[in-house]
């Protein structure tokens, strides 16, 4: 950052790319890209918008990198970038290299819009859990960048050191974490023209993680599965009863017995304690069978899911459903070791026909009943060469377990986990939209 900002460290080799932009700044920008179609376009869209502006300041123009670009490995998405920023942040290049005029270039920086938790969260594994809003961690929204000292620094350690976990779970925070170095690297620093709305000193600003892509899917395209058991039918299958259920226009409970007053169907698969991988098969073998209507997208959600499906609808019309899509939060496992990503079960999984029929058609399948099925399918599909659509809008734990000024802006699509709270009253606060527009 500062004077000079340079690119990344991939997963698979660790390269230094840079560009004399003007003669103090050596700029390149990551846009993080996915390589589903429609984020590609997006991303593409992005790119354009900042050349036209180096073309009319005229200083040169600067290296922009797509993400799903960089390489063929479905990890990409984890690598560590130097100014990186959201397919939907607008960024005014002017401002930025304003911005990161102020920094010294023989300095490690890392900048950015700061985050901390309220709490301490399972998703960041209860870390600073005597006070969690002492670490600060980037909002990617707004963007964030490393100066070219700190950036070389962490390409050499990556080369000679081995990360701490198999799993990826909250990229940003554990991007800090590994820069903070316990104490031995650099902090966030805050940046204020970093922003998430739009102010005039805004070097980014950002649109949403909701566009606006036409009239909803209608409620017949949309198959939604339900995974509940004995035990939680009279605990859980309520809330989704009182919350949610009345939004969808197709939708089973699949449980290990038949109960008439749900209605749940047994699919001959018994319970297991934890994985499900199993019933989750049957589940897309019925999906595809003349048995239930044909539908264009399967959802997969547990019976302590809370989620908006008219928000869903939406999103999902900026998506072709001819095309092989699974959308979610995603996770990864194991990436240094090219590994794969997976859409977690808790938040919703979201599956195209078509993406069904190529995981089935392929005979990949569980290694046991109770394997985890999110990560099992993360595995089939990378095999596939499908890759696995992140949305930020999907949550796989509840929202006090993420920064309230983060998920304030977003119009969540879902949370997951009904411990220690009112899983009504969240529905209602987060999910629920104040006025409803009936659909087909």
């Amino acid at each position: 950052c500062g004077n000079r900002t340079t690119v990344t460290r991939s997963i698979e080799n660790s390269k230094i790319a840079s560009v004399q932009y003007n003669k103090d700044i050596l700029l390149v920008i990551v846009i993080q890209s996915q390589r589903n179609s429609y984020h590609a376009r997006r991303g593409g869209q992005r790119k354009v918008e900042i050349l036209q502006q180096a073309a009319t300041l005229g200083q040169g123009v600067p290296v922009i990198i797509l993400l799903h670009e960089l390489s063929e490995y479905e990890g990409v998405w984890s690598i560590l970038p130097m100014i990186n920023k959201s397919e939907e942040t607008t960024v005014t290049l002017a401002a930025v290299l304003q911005v990161l005029s102020r920094y010294q270039v023989q300095e490690e920086w890392f900048l950015g819009r700061r985050l901390h938790d309220n709490e301490a969260s399972i998703i960041h594994h209860y870390a600073f859990s005597e006070d969690p809003i002492s670490f600060g961690y980037p909002d990617p929204a707004a963007g964030w960048a490393l100066s070219a000292p700190l950036l070389q620094r962490l390409a050499e350690r990556l080369q000679h050191e081995n990360l701490k976990s198999d799993f990826t779970i909250d990229l940003k925070h554990e991007i800090a974490l590994y820069i903070w170095e316990e104490g031995n690297g650099p902090k966030l620093t805050a940046v204020p023209e970093f922003c998430t709305e739009q102010r005039d000193d805004c070097a980014t600003t950002f649109t949403t993680y909701l566009p606006n892509c036409g009239d909803p899917v209608l409620k017949k395209d949309v198959f939604v599965a339900v995974k509940t058991c004995r035990k939680f039918h009279s605990e859980r299958v309520p809330v989704v009863k009182a919350t949610w259920e009345k939004d969808a226009g197709l939708l089973e409970y699949y449980s290990d017995v038949p109960d008439a007053s749900i209605p749940t169907i047994s699919l001959g698969v018994p319970n297991t304690e934890r994985g499900h991988c199993g019933k989750t098969f049957a589940i897309l073998r019925r999906f595809l069978s003349q048995t239930l209507p044909k539908a264009d997208w399967l959802l997969i959600v547990d019976d302590d899911t809370l989620i908006s499906l008219p928000r869903l609808r939406r999103l999902l019309r900026c998506y072709d459903p001819t095309e092989a899509v699974i959308l979610g939060e995603r996770y990864g496992y194991g990436l240094v070791q090219k590994g794969y990503s997976y859409s977690t079960g808790g938040a919703g999984m979201v599956l195209s026909r078509t993406a069904v029929s190529r995981l089935l058609s392929s005979g990949c399948s569980c290694y046991s009943d109770d394997a985890p099925d999110d990560m099992v399918l993360g595995r089939c599909f990378t095999a596939l060469r499908v890759p696995i659509t992140h949305s930020p809008l999907f949550h796989q734990a509840r929202p006090n377990d993420y920064p309230e000024t983060l998920i304030s802006m977003h119009q969540a699509i879902s949370f997951h986990k009904h411990w220690n709270i009112n899983p009504v009253a969240v529905y209602r606060d987060w999910l629920q939209d104040a006025q409803p527009r009936d659909e087909l």
